[in-house]
């Protein structure tokens, strides 16, 4: 009930952001785009999408290595339409990632773990990407006035992050789920679902922990692959303002693509981060001295990429799986079966 909500909330304040600017203004705009320039404005989101399957196919244990880059890719791209579509934290297709490599004969652990040190990288080089825009956010705007306050503000909430991502992978190295089964048990809680699966999680812990023993240069290229990909969207961003008459500029164009990622990840709450990223998109393209119609017509347009990758991401779905066959297999009781 929250979800739909949420989603009408969302729904709601994007439909008042386009009412208020005036639909006729913002249709005036993206007219400037024809069928090419929108074609031009998904190759740089194709080259992220590659990249950041790349980054995750390198920290895939030796059961996957037979598995050609594209089918990678099309995992991959499946499991992100979940994270796009539904307010689990950008986390609820990460599992599904595992379960579609099991059809290629890699063990659940491998997968799981897999996806674990993937997450991890990727958001490593998210937090490093996110500290790069507000710095170049923070020289540009400059530190008089709210925007110089939102600025720092920024600075705090993502200083806070990066100790959150530290403590995740200290506790990877420590034993993730281990750790977590036993601070549950001293408290007094036990979980069943965890219990009964102690062995299985013991393992997928020394997986995760092998991984960062042995394969640090791994581990460290994962993140700059992942880092690339974060620019790939910079560089979106930069053709977005570019063919809606700009002036575009490659230091706001990190800045806000930054910035951007950072409002989207602060409201994964909300499905689709619906009408909040759009707002925060405005806002932000605002602050660089854009039009509130220039803002709106490249979150719509930021919407229409998402819309592609969401229809491919299911293409990939059903080809990996079959839709019906991959709910079914979601459920609780076949995954015990499988983990």
């Amino acid at each position: 009930m929250l979800k739909i909500v949420l989603l009408l909330a969302g729904l709601i304040t994007l439909g008042f952001l386009v009412w208020h600017i005036g639909p006729g203004r913002i249709y005036d705009a993206a007219s400037q785009l024809g069928p090419v320039a929108l074609l031009v404005l998904l190759i740089p989101s194709t080259i992220m999408y590659v990249i950041d399957a790349y980054g995750w196919k390198i920290t895939l244990g030796p059961s996957a290595k037979h598995i050609p880059f594209w089918r990678v890719l099309a995992i991959r791209t499946a499991g992100e339409v979940v994270n796009m579509t539904t307010p689990t934290a950008y986390v609820g297709g990460e599992p599904l990632k595992a379960y579609l490599l099991t059809k290629h004969h890699v063990p659940m652990v491998e997968g799981l773990a897999s996806v674990v040190i993937a997450k991890t990288t990727m958001t490593i080089a998210e937090v490093v990407f996110i500290l790069l825009g507000i710095s170049l956010a923070f020289w540009s705007v400059g530190a008089a006035g709210s925007s110089g306050q939102n600025v720092a503000a920024a600075l705090v909430s993502v200083g806070l992050l990066v100790l959150v991502t530290a403590a995740l992978v200290f506790v990877q190295q420590q034993g993730l789920f281990t750790s977590l089964l036993k601070f549950a048990r001293k408290i007094g809680l036990k979980i069943h679902y965890f219990e009964v699966r102690e062995k299985k999680l013991l393992s997928l812990d020394r997986t995760i922990l092998d991984f960062y023993r042995d394969n640090r240069l791994t581990f460290c290229s994962s993140i700059g692959l992942f880092f690339a990909g974060w620019m790939a969207e910079a560089v979106e961003v930069y053709v977005i303002i570019y063919f809606l008459g700009g002036p575009a500029m490659a230091v706001s164009a990190i800045a806000i693509s930054a910035l951007s990622v950072f409002i989207k990840s602060g409201t994964f709450f909300i499905p689709g981060s619906l009408g909040a990223q759009d707002g925060g998109n405005m806002l932000l393209l605002r602050a660089f001295g854009y039009s509130d119609v220039t803002g709106i017509t490249f979150a719509l347009l930021r919407r229409f990429r998402e819309l592609v990758w969401i229809g491919v991401g299911l293409l990939c779905l059903t080809l990996a799986g079959g839709r019906a066959a991959v709910i079914q297999e979601s459920r609780a009781d076949d995954l015990e079966n499988r983990f």
